[in-house]
């Protein structure tokens, strides 16, 4: 598939099959978000595929919606701030930056796979903090539910124009 039509077919599925996500194909995702640039090369990332009924309640606990539950797969993305390269002149820290490009290489490869991926922010983070046990510099920053969607409808996007966005300086 070419990369505008990965991009154009990419959209958040908010319902899914029950046909679990095999572990082979999870890591070909975490294989594509590996291989994302980041800042200095720091690779200040690392992802927690849950599978296990108890830690997925926890998880589903944590972003309260029914279409979430039906997820087999869920792939927290988390930043680590002590690996991460900070900007010197102003001590700006790209851990966002640089996880939120490996998460897009992850959901452009699973649409390649067909598999259904959304991006969940809207999380209570303590609650996954503490369901994963992470450490306290890592951050979890997205809940990607991974699965095989229940339609194939990809939904018109609705995007500022391109004229909208640019200002060329010439």
């Amino acid at each position: 598939m070419e990369i505008k039509d990965l991009i154009i077919r990419r959209h958040s599925v908010r319902k899914y099959t029950e046909q679990k996500v095999d572990k082979s194909q999870i890591t070909e995702l975490i294989d594509a978000a590996r291989l994302a640039p980041s800042a200095c090369n720091k690779q200040p990332w690392a992802f927690y595929v849950v599978t296990s009924p108890e830690i997925l309640s926890e998880l589903r606990s944590a972003y309260k919606r029914d279409w979430f539950a039906t997820a087999t797969t869920i792939i927290v993305a988390c930043s680590n701030h002590a690996e991460s390269w900070h900007r010197p002149s102003d001590g700006k820290d790209h851990a966002d930056i640089d996880i939120s490009i490996a998460i897009d290489h992850l959901t452009l490869k699973a649409v390649e796979m067909g598999l259904g991926t959304c991006w969940v922010c809207n999380f209570d983070v303590p609650t996954v903090t503490k369901a994963l046990n992470l450490p306290e510099e890592m951050e979890a920053v997205a809940l990607i539910p991974v699965g095989y969607p229940a339609d194939n409808i990809v939904p018109d996007k609705n995007r500022k124009s391109v004229e909208f966005i640019t200002t060329f300086i010439e």
